[in-house]
């Protein structure tokens, strides 16, 4: 039976860092790399420590889902490893924001992450790892950028429950959390020239967050933050009323 690594996301980013750091959890036969740019995928092969077998998908797509039901059935393999790094986010006010944009981050942030999860589960076993990363927006409300938070909460309690429930079969599924990060994710993020988000009080390099991520994967956790800031963030937003953590937000950002 094949052993085989699925990472969405591939293309770039920690998705991409995954795929070519995955030697780090286990070896595997081939790792399935999922994004919907097929080029860079190609490229990924150049880089990855395993053989890379491209598969171009809009994970946002509701046939998405579907097409790789049908790869798995046929393929069978041990899924040793699910990586669900697609996503992202827009920073703009809800009304500014096209209501097609708002409802594709819901689809690809949260729909194809609880997809995956419930379709690579059956071709687990034992010592089988699921990282969903999620973020340090996912610990509280965040105005102009509240449907990115939203669903980042929702992979966050999504990915803790689930590791409860797989836990008895061997199987640990751990939420990534991480802060701000430099990627192409602002590329797409930023929709008008008067950027909403001005300060940024961190920003790390996906190439230690991911290292973390092995890390704390390793170590059994259900979730992973790398950087002083962003645990001191995530563990402040606990204690303080929302209302506060959203006005000291507002303020910072001067909205």
């Amino acid at each position: 039976m094949k052993k085989i690594a699925i990472i969405t996301g591939a293309s770039s980013g920690m998705g991409r860092r995954f795929a070519e750091t995955v030697k780090t959890f286990a070896p595997v036969d081939e790792i399935w790399a999922i994004a919907r740019r097929a080029d860079r995928l190609e490229e990924l092969k150049k880089t990855a420590p395993y053989p890379v077998r491209p598969v171009a998908l809009d994970l946002s797509s509701p046939d998405a889902p579907t097409e790789l039901e049908q790869l798995l059935k046929e393929e069978q393999p041990a899924v040793r490893l699910l990586v669900n790094a697609s996503g992202f986010g827009k920073f703009e006010a809800t009304e500014k924001t096209p209501l097609a944009d708002n409802l594709n981050m819901i689809d690809l942030n949260c729909r194809a992450v609880a997809a995956l999860c419930q379709l690579c589960l059956p071709y687990m076993q034992e010592g089988s790892r699921i990282v969903n990363i999620a973020s340090v927006a996912a610990f509280q409300p965040i105005p102009y950028i509240n449907v990115y938070g939203a669903t980042k909460a929702f992979v966050l309690s999504y990915s803790r429950a689930l590791n409860r429930e797989v836990k008895p079969r061997g199987i640990r599924v751990m939420a990534l959390c991480p802060f701000w990060t430099k990627t192409e994710f602002f590329d797409r993020a930023v929709i008008t020239k008067e950027a909403v988000v001005k300060k940024y009080v961190a920003m790390y390099d996906p190439k230690d967050i991911v290292r973390r991520a092995w890390r704390d994967l390793k170590r059994g956790k259900d979730v992973s933050i790398y950087g002083f800031k962003a645990r001191g963030q995530a563990a402040l937003v606990k204690i303080l009323p929302h209302r506060l953590v959203m006005d000291i937000w507002m303020k910072q950002q001067k909205l």
